[in-house]
């Protein structure tokens, strides 16, 4: 568990905005980048509820739980390796899942959710930052080739873990462009 008393002592915040007439002049992040001390607190306010509603909501599965322990401890790369062990592009889901796993959380009752998505967030940042995020190529290949119909996020993660296993992967797309 994170910290025993932090959903008491902190409330729910989320990063600061960039603001509306700014953001319509081009497509950078919305959020501004939130200090980490943020995060941690945000993190010190998990629960650890034992059968952890976040968890079992993320179609990931992610180990939310685990994750925000890390981080409020301050094992960010540890926090990391969590994340990286079930989720192949948390770059992408920090910024654009609608996070079900807010919503399941056993705070967002009447304290408001531990702001789930904004600390995934934090993590990869901080791993991509620090070049804890690398290539992970097969020991060995093994001959044989499968084709991945479909760029989008589940076929790139199979694409991915395919390639990981030693299979050569190729994948389709019937756009111009990936996604």
């Amino acid at each position: 568990m994170a910290k025993v008393t932090g959903f008491i002592e902190y409330e729910r915040e989320t990063p600061p905005r960039r603001s509306p007439a700014e953001r319509v002049r081009d497509w950078r992040e919305i959020d501004l980048d939130w200090p980490e001390d943020d995060a941690r607190r945000q993190a010190a306010r998990c629960m650890d509820c034992g059968v952890a509603f976040c968890n079992s909501a993320c179609p990931l599965g992610n180990l939310i739980p685990q994750w925000n322990d890390l981080v409020y401890r301050g094992d960010w790369r540890a926090a990391a390796e969590r994340l990286l062990a079930t989720n192949n592009f948390p770059e992408f889901t920090g910024r654009l899942c609608p996070a079900p796993c807010e919503a399941a959380c056993t705070l967002s009752v009447d304290k408001g959710a531990v702001t789930i998505r904004h600390v995934e967030k934090a993590i990869i940042e901080r791993a991509f930052r620090e070049g804890w995020v690398r290539p992970q190529p097969a020991r060995t290949r093994t001959g044989k080739k499968v084709a991945v119909v479909g760029s989008g996020p589940a076929g790139l993660a199979v694409a991915q873990q395919l390639n990981r296993a030693g299979h050569t992967v190729t994948v389709f797309e019937r756009n111009e462009a990936a996604g």
